[in-house]
């Protein structure tokens, strides 16, 4: 069985505060064990969305990011830009909504790299030859890397019923346009009143699908494979993002982007997650909803499926009932657990080991 490693959230001294319950469980899971001396280390988290509260403090944060140097590498915050329109659709905006979410250089003691670049096209196509991908795009610093550290909160989400370190892997290391390949098998459209005609979209597609018809942008749906590149490149967003897709194909997709994300990373990823400030929807969002459950703790392993599966059996368990089925009734969320483990990223079964 994986061994899995837990703290709880209660503090009666200094010694049992958070920041010294993640050394302590860090320490215990013999972390630093994965990074060699001079390990370019990516520690990937969320750096919430402009009016979210509820995504990992930057405190928190800080002890993985010392303990990563006590042990000899040179760690680095990072995370992927997103598909949707917000803060943190470029880099630019998305290192700013990082700062004034408390992730600034003196706080962390670590600089921050959005590991895609400016525009999502910074990209490393990794061969998998899955069910549902023959290969993935995951952002090329991530790729880089030499070790990981994949620090997630763990919460609902609207498509996937709940997110840990899994979806972590799947969308928070692709790009922009492997987003996109994860959430639907439709082609995008595009909205002539809102195309400026600047010819980019034409110019970045790989396929040569799109053309020009008086000064509008036009997409042939027989040469297009949805792969997204147009809609990351599109300054006024006239190409229409596709959300929809089957939900157990959705999960399904996310599993295998997880497994292409870590496969050039052999024993080389540790991932922590915080179970607290349970959300209904993920970081992505503009707020922080009303938690669904009671806080957990601090869950730590080297597997990830092991990990994710005690978090959702944990809370579960506190809850007295699945919050996460309750709040999405429609989404088969622990068929992730399965398919993962599948594809050999990990066990569902696991050792919990409490750490005081």
């Amino acid at each position: 069985m994986s061994k899995v490693y837990y703290t709880d959230l209660h503090s009666h001294s200094k010694s049992s505060s958070i920041p010294n319950k993640i050394r302590k469980i860090f320490d215990a899971g013999n972390f630093g064990n994965i990074i060699s001396k001079g390990d370019n280390v990516a520690l990937k988290l969320h750096f919430g969305e402009k009016g979210n509260t509820t995504y990992v403090h930057p405190v928190y944060v800080r002890q993985i990011v010392d303990k990563v140097k006590e042990a000899g590498g040179k760690p680095f915050l990072t995370d992927t830009n997103t598909l949707y329109s917000g803060s943190r659709t470029n880099s630019v905006d998305h290192l700013i909504t990082a700062i004034e979410n408390g992730f600034s250089y003196s706080v962390v003691n670590a600089p921050v790299i959005i590991a895609d670049g400016l525009y999502s096209k910074n990209v490393i196509e990794v061969p998998i030859n899955k069910k549902h991908f023959d290969k993935v795009k995951i952002a090329g610093e991530i790729y880089n890397s030499s070790s990981m550290i994949v620090i997630s909160h763990f919460k609902g989400h609207g498509m996937a019923g709940f997110g840990g370190c899994i979806k972590n892997l799947a969308m928070g290391c692709a790009t922009a346009s492997g987003k996109q390949m994860q959430h639907s098998d439709a082609k995008p459209t595009v909205s002539v009143d809102t195309c400026i005609g600047c010819r980019k979209c034409v110019k970045d597609c790989p396929v040569f699908a799109i053309n020009m018809e008086d000064n509008k942008a036009i997409i042939n749906k027989e040469l297009c494979y949805g792969c997204g590149e147009c809609i990351t490149r599109c300054p006024v967003r006239a190409i229409s993002i596709q959300w929809e897709t089957d939900n157990d194909t959705f999960i399904e997709k996310m599993g295998e982007y997880a497994y292409g994300s870590i496969l050039n990373k052999k024993d080389k990823v540790v991932y922590i997650n915080f179970v607290m400030n349970i959300t209904p929807m993920c970081d992505c969002v503009p707020w922080s909803g009303r938690p669904i459950a009671d806080d957990i703790g601090i869950l730590a392993s080297t597997d990830p499926v092991a990990l994710d599966k005690a978090c959702y059996d944990l809370v579960v368990k506190s809850s007295g009932k699945d919050v996460f089925k309750e709040l999405y009734p429609n989404i088969n969320s622990t068929n992730i657990f399965e398919y993962c483990e599948d594809m050999g990223m990990g066990s569902t079964k696991y050792e919990l080991i409490e750490i005081k």
